[in-house]
């Protein structure tokens, strides 16, 4: 496509900070670019999925001023896939505490899959403090949207992959296998733990993208990623994700007034484009792009031109 934006240049951060919260959590956190510069805050995936240093590379390191923090029990944070105080209400008071400790008044928010949720929670528990929202991949986190990805619906379309997905859980549990699935991730055998997560892991690895990317599902196969992935991810998911049925739209009108941009790929298998379309309806202050041709990966030339046209956008309206 002519003219398509690529990822801006990799970037080194300026200063790294370890985080105090709730023990036993040491949440890692960064900042690069501009000091300066418009705040903007990366919130990454999963829950569970820790950032990557591609993540930096979505925003002007001339005008934003870019944090990124691994959130509890992944990534650099530590202990790695640790449960206890776990919760939503514990990542959405990790983001004041960031945010308070790096004296920023107000921030433009980026996030995906999850990331989007968490930016959506944020953004109605603390509308005052965002300048605007880019999120991808909206993930409303209802009880359709985790059974129509682990139970019954993306199995139809990856009957093949869906085999392996089920191979660890025993027949006569696979009623409920987010439930199955947490009893495997949370139970004493390591080796069982490990090979559970893999199987979680892999599953949305290779249903990420149109087109199945061996890279993408070799890092969600490494046992780090997916022992925190698998275990932080059905955690939540297990606990309803800690929120209220159909939250994010039943208190959208606490957006009223807060900018956003919505990309979502048309063909995204891992939330399905009518989360992003139902959000859009309950939102008047947003703008829905929708990809053709593309799935849920961030890391897909047409989403990432998509999402760096959104932050070039917020750079020259926030400036």
């Amino acid at each position: 496509m002519k003219g398509m934006r690529s990822l801006y240049p990799a970037l080194q951060p300026y200063v790294r900070h370890t985080v105090e919260v709730d023990p036993p959590h040491q949440l890692y956190a960064e900042e690069c670019g501009n000091p300066k510069g418009i705040p903007v805050l990366f919130l990454h995936g999963g829950p569970g999925g820790g950032c990557q240093g591609s993540h930096r590379q979505f925003f002007n390191a001339d005008l934003y001023r870019i944090i990124l923090f691994d959130q509890r029990g992944c990534g650099s944070s530590t202990p790695r896939a640790e449960l206890r105080n776990n919760t939503t209400a514990d990542l959405l008071a990790d983001v004041e505490l960031i945010r308070e400790r790096l004296g920023i008044d107000r921030w433009l928010v980026f996030g995906g899959s999850w990331g989007s949720t968490l930016g959506l929670l944020y953004a109605e528990a603390f509308p005052e403090r965002v300048l605007g929202l880019v999120l991808r991949g909206i993930f409303l986190c209802r009880r359709q949207d985790i059974h129509w990805f682990y139970q019954e619906g993306a199995s139809r379309l990856f009957p093949d992959y869906w085999q392996d997905f089920l191979a660890p859980v025993a027949e006569e549990k696979r009623s409920d296998l987010v439930t199955a699935y947490y009893e495997l991730l949370t139970g004493p055998d390591e080796v069982t733990r490990l090979a559970a997560a893999k199987a979680w892991s892999i599953w949305e690895g290779r249903t990420s993208t149109l087109h199945s990317k061996p890279a993408l599902v070799e890092h969600f196969g490494n046992s780090h990623v997916a022992l925190s992935m698998a275990r932080i991810e059905c955690h939540y998911f297990v606990h309803d994700s800690f929120i209220e049925a159909n939250q994010i739209l039943q208190q959208a009108e606490r957006l009223r007034g807060i900018p956003g941009v919505i990309v979502h790929g048309r063909y995204d298998v891992v939330c399905p484009v009518d989360q992003a379309y139902a959000l859009h309806q309950a939102w008047p202050d947003s703008r829905l792009t929708i990809v053709p041709g593309v799935g849920h990966s961030i890391s897909d030339p047409a989403m990432v031109d998509a999402l760096i046209r959104a932050t070039d956008g917020f750079a020259e309206r926030l400036a």
